[in-house]
């Protein structure tokens, strides 16, 4: 008999109570993601909206201007004066920014809860990603689409350690047993 023979018992309790605490950190672990991209959604919609009232106010003054905003771009950007000119690409920079940012908020909105997450790293933001980051609060969406990433991240963190750790433990532990069987003389325990 092993002097290791009584701590079994207990190591079975210990695994259990591991499985258990990984299943709990993995559920809650990847039920972020769908919350933190709902909250970068809503930075997203606010940087939209800012990126839009400039652009009105760009259009406001061509329209006092009885220009289009295309027209009113050209005249600013062929200015001699350079600075004046370089608000040709401020505002180029703003309808771009708009349409970009128009894109990916419909891209998101629109996307099933599966195709979110490959929506949302196609359209990532850098700058919108760290803001959201920077202010996150952890939370567990109480929807299907997080009941779904809960599941698969307790799925993931079990496989990864069964697969990973447990099972390669296991092997050294069965080899060890095995070579100590081999040598040990028959009817000597």
């Amino acid at each position: 008999m092993s002097w290791t023979a009584p701590l079994r018992p207990l190591f079975r309790a210990g695994e259990g109570l591991l499985d258990r605490v990984l299943c709990v950190a993995g559920a809650v672990a990847a039920a972020q993601l769908p919350e933190f991209i709902q909250q970068y959604l809503q930075r997203l919609g606010g940087r939209l909206d800012e990126a839009r009232r400039q652009l009105a106010e760009f259009e406001a003054v061509a329209r006092q201007a009885k220009l289009t905003l295309p027209q009113f771009i050209e005249r600013t950007a062929a200015n001699a004066d350079g600075a004046v000119a370089r608000l040709g690409d401020v505002m180029r920079a703003a309808i771009a920014r708009v349409e970009e940012l128009s894109a990916a908020e419909a891209a998101l909105r629109q996307a099933s809860a599966w195709d979110r997450p490959f929506v949302f790293f196609a359209h990532l933001d850098g700058e919108i990603a760290r803001a959201t980051l920077d202010i996150f609060r952890p939370a567990v969406p109480a929807t299907a689409e997080g009941l779904v990433y809960a599941a698969a991240g307790m799925i993931a963190l079990l496989g990864l350690y069964h697969g990973l750790v447990r099972q390669p433990i296991l092997a050294v532990a069965r080899r060890r047993t095995l070579r100590r069987a081999r040598a040990t003389p028959a009817g000597r325990e």
